[in-house]
Parts: C-alpha cells; structure tokens; sequence
C-alpha cells in the first residue's frame, strides 16, 4: 500500500509541477505584430508554452497587447527583464506580470442574467428593484383579476 500512495504522491507533484507556468502581459504593441514575432522575439528569454494576441469583436483589427505564457515563473521575469521597454517595430513594448482577471459584479454573467433557482433581482431589463420576473399572462387573465378587485 505504501508504494501505491508513493507513486500517486509522485503523480500529483508532477502534475503541479506540468501546472506551473507563469504569463506576462506585453502592452503597447504595434497592431501588425503577428504571434511569430513575438514567440521569436520572447523566446530569447526560455520556453513559451501560449502566446495570446486578441482581436477586437466588431472590426477583428489586434487590440495592441498580448498575453504570453512560459513554462516557468523564472523565463518570465527573465523576459520582463530582458524586453520591457525593448523597440519592436517602432513601438517600445511594456512587459509586466499578468493579472489574473478580477471576477466581474454579478456573478459573471450578462448584466440582469439570474439562474433559474438563483435569488431574485438582478437589475437589468427593467425588472430590477430586488422583485422577482412576474410574467403578465393572457389578456383574459388580466381582465379578471381586475374585475374581482
């Protein structure tokens, strides 16, 4: 039984160890800078394991930044120290630590959004105010109602 949680034990540590990466976030980039110059650029610096450059939803034009991940926390401060203020095509790149992305107000979904078994309110739509959704029902529903008032 002893070898058996000894190589569970050894599995999970080499799992973290596979976890373990660390981002930086590369800002003020030109927005003709492709994926393939920035791996070449960084790679300068250890092992990237994702690099991230996001497009804008409505024109599909870059963003100007982009998120590259290494394969250990040392490649990245490495890189921070190497680039940051470093010129790539005319732009001198800013390079930080990424920031893990604070949860959004509201639990993270759409403004308004409530899960079925969830608390009531939610603001958006015009049913705000902490009341729960009352659906208005059929005409002839309503008219009775009002009649019995």
């Amino acid at each position: 039984m002893a070898v058996h949680e000894q190589c569970q034990s050894e599995r999970i540590r080499n799992r973290k160890e596979q976890a373990i990466s660390a981002k930086v976030f590369v800002g003020n980039l030109d927005y003709a800078t492709t994926e393939g110059e920035l791996t070449d650029l960084l790679s300068a610096a250890g092992q990237i394991v994702d690099v991230y450059l996001p497009s804008d939803r409505a024109t599909g034009r870059p963003r100007g930044f982009a998120f590259v991940e290494f394969s250990k926390e040392e490649e990245s401060a490495e890189a921070i120290r190497m680039f940051n203020g470093y010129e790539l095509n005319g732009r001198q790149l800013n390079i930080n630590p990424a920031e893990d992305r604070p949860a959004r107000a509201g639990g993270g979904g759409p403004r308004g959004f409530r899960p079925p078994d969830g608390p009531p309110g939610g603001g958006g739509f015009g049913h705000g105010g902490g009341r729960p959704f009352k659906s208005k029902g059929s005409r002839r529903g309503l008219r009775g109602r009002k009649r019995s008032l």
